[in-house]
């Protein structure tokens, strides 16, 4: 505001100037009115260096603080903020989409400068002629109007044009993480057509939004041009009948010409709003999505004693399965339908609640449960889990303080010992992204290490086998049993090396519990469970 108020009076002084120094020939009066001239522009430099400073450190903190907002709620244990978008999507969301809302938070400070330098030129316009105040305070509400109605446009388009670019963000994380597989497959080509029509899409919409913002700033600019041109006009008009003197016509046109500033900056923060807007109700959107569970009020006993009992449960390929797995026990589960598995997995770990029936640990209902107590008491890994870019021991340490030495059993159990010896640096080595260094089966055995090292009352684990070889998958078969002992442990798998180290063994066929007993037993004497199991 200091710097817009000094611009602003920058030609009423020199109007002074000509009036008492200059007209007159009063030394004098020149050097003390030069003087008074070089101190506003020793504020009007030291006040917009400031003001510069603060504006864009409050963009950032803001958009910073929305970047921290989009990632806890991503990261609510809730879940639901990613329904419907890829991870690419949600990362364009948290980066280009709260730094143009920060940029808004920069903008403002602009804007409030901008309306004060309009005020302090219609002040002075006023002591100089009332007709150029006036005309300067009248005019100024209909022509921000205006500027907001050609924005409009501009954020419609926008809108989609950050719409388009997060989808091909989130296409080409998608792709990306599936590069080994497309390769496997032979689908470069299609992988790359797909891209390359997202792509174009998105190159689409930036064209017209860009186009867009073109037309609203030469609008804008012819608008204002014309209106400074007015006021130019009606100066000159009352020069020339006498009414205002050659100083305040210097004055006039002075105020006139730096009117080009305020409204510029006025023209550049209702773009900024323009695009601020479209990235607020997207960023909005995941911020309002509802959550897929909701927060329970119970706690789980304490201790866990992990009994799990499913009554009634039915959701998805799942219908009325009931069954019961006592603390302690070792439980293998083969679902013929791997959606039955899946949705059993999603219902067991609380990520989402199912359309039937109940989930019960130790007797109290998971639904009654919060999702964080319930994931800290049941722990499902499912196969297909991420390694981090960190190193093997990091991966298994998970976030707790543990030394290698505390983490040997959970390394040994899966077989990860070995996978640390064959490394260069050993535990220590540092993988990369998503363990991409590691061989299929190696990054399984990680992500076992990792589950058994949590400790958990309860765990669940998914096919943790299907990529290690025969005589790795026996020596985890006998070890995770051993390091189990004592938990409930829950194996859905189709493994008979892993089935045969359970105590019992339930079958899932139609979405319903269709056999139950020893892995033996039911070989022997079910022939839907030796097919299903032995092939």
């Amino acid at each position: 505001m200091a710097h817009q108020a000094c611009e602003a009076l920058v030609p009423v002084v020199i109007g002074l100037i000509i009036d008492r120094a200059v007209t007159t020939g009063d030394a004098s009066s020149l050097l003390s009115w030069l003087l008074v001239l070089a101190g506003l522009f020793l504020v009007l430099s030291t006040s917009y260096r400031t003001a510069a400073l603060i504006t864009d450190g409050a963009g950032e903190h803001a958009a910073h603080r929305l970047r921290i907002a989009i990632g806890a709620r991503v990261l609510d244990p809730r879940g639901g903020a990613d329904a419907g978008r890829l991870p690419g999507a949600l990362t364009a969301i948290a980066t280009g989409d709260a730094t143009r809302v920060g940029a808004v938070a920069a903008a403002v400070p602009y804007a409030v400068s901008a309306l004060t330098g309009l005020t302090v030129s219609a002040v002075m316009l006023l002591r100089v002629s009332v007709p150029l105040g006036l005309l300067v305070l009248l005019g100024v509400p209909p022509l921000l109007w205006l500027g907001h109605r050609i924005s409009q446009p501009l954020e419609q388009r926008s809108e989609i044009e950050q719409e388009r670019a997060a989808h091909a963000s989130g296409v080409a994380a998608d792709l990306v993480a599936g590069l080994r597989v497309l390769k496997g497959i032979g689908a470069e080509t299609a992988a790359h057509s797909r891209y390359r029509r997202t792509s174009q899409d998105s190159l689409t919409a930036a064209l017209r939004a860009a186009r867009s913002r073109a037309w609203h700033d030469g609008a804008i600019l012819a608008l204002t041009g014309v209106f400074i041109a007015v006021i130019g006009l009606v100066g000159a008009h009352l020069a020339m009948s006498g009414a205002i003197s050659v100083g305040e016509l210097v004055a006039a046109v002075g105020l006139a010409q730096y009117l080009l500033g305020p409204f510029q900056l006025l023209t550049y923060v209702n773009g900024e709003f323009a695009l601020g807007r479209a990235s607020a109700d997207r960023i909005a959107d995941v911020l309002s999505s509802p959550p897929a569970v909701p927060t329970g009020e119970a706690v789980p006993t304490s201790p866990t004693a992990g009994r799990v009992r499913l009554r009634g449960l039915g959701h998805g390929a799942l219908h009325n399965v009931d069954l019961d797995i006592a603390p302690g026990s070792t439980v293998g589960v083969v679902a013929k339908d791997p959606a039955a598995a899946h949705d059993l997995l999603l219902c067991l770990g609380r990520e989402l609640d199912p359309d039937e029936g109940t989930v019960e640990l130790d007797g109290v209902r998971l639904t009654e449960l919060d999702p964080v107590s319930v994931r800290r008491a049941i722990l499902v890994a499912h196969h297909d889990a991420d390694l981090f870019e960190a190193s093997l021991l990091d991966n298994v340490r998970a976030g707790t303080d543990a030394d290698e030495a505390d983490l040997a059993p959970a390394l040994s159990a899966a077989a990860a010992d070995d996978v640390a010896r064959a490394l260069p640096e050993g535990a220590a080595t540092v993988l990369t992204e998503r363990g991409r260094s590691l061989s299929g089966g190696q990054r399984q055995r990680v992500a076992l290490a990792r589950a058994i090292a949590a400790d958990p009352p309860v765990l669940v684990v998914h096919d943790p086998t299907v990529a290690v070889d025969t005589v790795t998958e026996s020596r985890i078969a006998s070890r995770l049993r051993a390091v189990r002992d004592g938990r409930t442990t829950i194996l859905v798998t189709s493994s008979p090396t892993l089935l045969a180290e359970t105590d019992r063994v339930v079958m899932l066929d139609g979405g319903i519990v269709a056999a139950e007993g020893h892995h033996g037993e039911l070989v022997a004497g079910c022939e839907a469970y030796r097919s299903a199991v032995l092939g």
